[in-house]
């Protein structure tokens, strides 16, 4: 049986991203922001690829099922990382 988990209001990865994003601005002092679009999916995309391998004990087919990718396109993107 399959169980579909939903994270308390849904918005919690949303607050997190833009809370992270408004320090991140208050940090650079006025100084002009550049490159913020890879900069934020590497970080998330890195962090999610490593939390998700460890959750499906380092198998990468069952990693590819919960995160809805190909496993060939998860292995590329854990090359990308580094990710093992």
């Amino acid at each position: 049986m399959k169980r579909t988990v939903r994270l308390n209001g849904g918005n919690e990865i949303c607050r997190s991203v833009e809370k992270s994003l408004d320090d991140y601005f208050h940090r650079l002092d006025g100084e002009q922001p550049h490159g913020i679009y890879d900069m934020v999916i590497c970080n998330v995309e890195r962090s999610l690829l490593s939390l998700v391998m460890h959750r499906a004990a380092g198998n990468q087919t069952h990693a590819a099922d919960m995160l809805g990718l190909n496993r060939n396109t998860l292995r590329s993107k854990l090359s990308k990382y580094g990710i093992r």
